[in-house]
């Protein structure tokens, strides 16, 4: 039903926005993270980007795959030598270092048909291009976390409902923790803001006041190193797996494979796991609410245009067309949540086994800091996060020197 509804969309779709007359072939680069052999890597060469070629014969377009983790200094390497891609696809946590760098094209100023893409999108995601005054690229697509439960093991350990709360969540310890060596309750990878911050959030904490000026009060409040207290003696009761400490525990394998009976995880994931273990049902609730509420965490990237492109007009139509209702509906369906609200109503998404929750979630999750220093402040985030929960530092000391180091950062 999904293709279907799919394909009748896509032969009945007027491009929109203003196109402009390609004459001379082209060839441009659009670099990107999606993993070489995944779904939305095949999805994109296979599908989208020769669905371009098409309406654009004379525009090629070469995707470049990366690793995540090397992905942005891999950019400004590549800037530095005056190399780089014509567009990206970054992270939104990027968007405002980037542009206070220099390196990208201000979309507002380029594009007579700015408005007309930015009137269509959600509002959030739009705002993390956002940058002094002017918009430096466009949502491509957005996510965030939602609580993912092994339904088989909270069966055999005797509950009947996931946790509403995080107080919930931890009176199911013992029960999950029961069922043999090397069972959890929960399991994450790092101390990084994409990892804690939906449990510094819930507790009701952030890392800086709204004008984002200052962490101290803030990054070091009760709150906060409330959330990081919970978070040391879930793992030091063996509650929660070591993975946040840098164990490398396989958080997906244990979760398919009955040792880890929840993850905090991405829409990537139904997808995946279904191509992976195909008599395996997924099930997910929204993220355990504590004093601050069910907060998770805002993901998804924007595309964006780079100053030293030799072919700007022509990667310009290729944005363009991620905004259109095709792009976007064929990378759906490989876990890349819309960026544009029109496409909720169609069957498509009202009839979606998973979306509606994230859209749920969606509805109360935050952006990690909008900040140029973003990179700087999650790597002191992170840092004390380790100190923490290794034991090698109290929370509320940590805490208060990793506020420190934030305001200096702040302030030049």
């Amino acid at each position: 039903m999904r293709k279907l509804l799919f394909l009748l969309i896509v032969t009945t779709f007027i491009p929109f926005g203003l196109t402009v007359a390609q004459d001379e072939p082209v060839t441009i680069t659009f670099w990107h993270t999606y993993n070489e052999v995944s779904a939305e890597n095949q999805m994109l060469t296979e599908t989208v980007i020769p669905m371009f070629e098409a309406q654009h014969p004379n525009i090629k377009v070469e995707a470049v795959p990366y690793p995540y983790d090397g992905f942005r200094q891999a950019i400004l390497t590549a800037l530095a030598g005056g190399q780089g891609p014509d567009l990206a696809r970054l992270d939104i946590i990027w968007s405002p270092e980037f542009a206070d760098q220099g390196v990208l094209v201000a979309l507002d100023e380029v594009m007579p048909d700015f408005q007309q893409f930015a009137d269509r999108v959600f509002p959030g995601p739009l705002s993390t291009n956002f940058y002094n005054g002017h918009y430096y690229g466009l949502p491509l697509d957005t996510n965030t976390r939602v609580f993912v439960y092994n339904q088989y093991m909270y069966d055999a350990a005797g509950i009947e409902a996931p946790p509403a709360t995080i107080e919930e969540l931890a009176a199911q310890c013992e029960a999950i923790t029961a069922l043999g060596d090397e069972v959890y309750l929960f399991s994450d990878g790092g101390t990084s803001g994409w990892n804690v911050l939906p449990w510094i959030w819930s507790f009701g904490g952030d890392i800086t006041d709204p004008d984002i000026t200052t962490a101290t009060g803030y990054l070091n409040s009760p709150q906060t190193v409330a959330a990081f207290e919970f978070l040391k003696e879930m793992t030091d009761s063996g509650c929660f797996s070591d993975g946040m400490i840098g164990s490398g525990i396989d958080n997906w394998g244990g979760y398919f494979n009955d040792t880890i009976a929840s993850i905090l995880e991405g829409p990537w994931l139904f997808p995946a796991g279904e191509a992976q273990y195909p008599d395996f049902e997924i099930k997910a609730t929204l993220m355990p609410a504590g004093e601050g509420g069910s907060v998770s965490v805002v993901g998804g990237e924007n595309i964006v245009l780079f100053q030293g492109s030799d072919n700007q007009e022509a990667a310009l139509e290729f944005l363009r067309f991620t905004q259109s209702v095709e792009y976007q509906l064929a990378m759906s369906e490989t876990g890349q949540l819309t960026v544009l609200p029109e496409l909720l109503e169609t069957e498509y998404y009202t009839n979606h086994p998973f979306y509606p929750l994230y859209l749920e979630q969606l509805e109360t999750a935050r952006a990690r800091t909008p900040h140029p220093a973003w990179t700087e402040m999650e790597q002191i985030l992170g840092d004390a996060g380790q100190l923490i929960l290794r034991g090698e530092m109290p929370a509320q000391e940590a805490l208060d020197l990793a506020a420190e180091q934030i305001d200096a950062l702040l302030a030049q």
